[in-house]
């Protein structure tokens, strides 16, 4: 059991996940700082000085940080663009595989042997073609 849990987690798309998670979560931290310290701030200074981290309001008790949430909806986005724009770059740098080279034999009618494309006449059993 031991050494099937060691291929499984050995195996190559299983350590890619992995290092993708890692990856993932690191860059999601750079981007939340990128949104939270950067961008937000200069979003609000052009709305007024707005400070969006503090935006709420209150329903009896609780206070719903709407603020917040914005913040969360720029996070998702840039995100989701830079996950895009990735993804695209990869899909046009695959390579294209070639278009399939035109055919050169073709198969006799009358006897089925294989036999250039441009003959007119079967070598094998002497039909016009």
């Amino acid at each position: 059991m031991l050494k099937e849990f060691k291929d499984f987690a050995m195996r190559g798309n299983v350590m890619d996940l992995a290092i993708a998670v890692i990856i993932g979560g690191a860059f999601g931290k750079i981007i939340a700082s990128l949104v939270n310290d950067v961008l937000m701030p200069l979003i609000g200074l052009a709305l007024g000085g707005l400070n969006f981290s503090e935006l709420s309001f209150t329903v009896g008790s609780a206070a719903i940080m709407y603020g917040a949430f914005i913040q969360a909806i720029v996070d998702f986005i840039i995100v989701a663009f830079v996950i895009f724009m990735l993804v695209r770059t990869m899909n046009n740098m695959k390579k294209k595989e070639p278009a399939p080279a035109a055919p050169t034999t073709k198969e006799c009618p009358h006897c089925f042997s294989t036999i250039s494309i441009k003959a007119t006449r079967c070598p094998n059993c002497t039909s016009q073609l």
